[in-house]
């Protein structure tokens, strides 16, 4: 299985109100290539559905998204998760761990 497959089924297990980190998705596949963890989620082909906007910056910035941030913060938002100055409220008790 190639990287972003292994990253694409870590996502799918992040669920709605949750957000996980860049890094963390790295960690969990023991690696530390975050930027890697972003262009996973910059090519899923299947978005929405395999959740990428659920994962954000490190210090809760929203981070990018490939259709756009305030599309991210929108389904974000739907979600349970709120959102100001593009930052994630409550960022610490909303981070989910695998």
């Amino acid at each position: 299985m190639k990287f972003q497959e292994k990253v694409w089924k870590l996502l799918e297990q992040i669920p709605e109100g949750k957000v996980a980190k860049y890094g963390i998705i790295a960690k969990k596949l023991n690696s530390k290539a975050f930027r890697a963890v972003g262009n996973a989620c910059h090519n899923n082909p299947n978005a929405p559905k395999i959740p990428c906007h659920r994962v954000v910056n490190s210090n809760g910035n929203v981070g990018g998204f490939a259709a756009g941030i305030d599309n991210k913060i929108k389904l974000l938002e739907k979600e349970g998760v709120k959102i100001e100055d593009n930052k994630v409220v409550n960022f610490k008790e909303k981070i989910y761990h695998f």
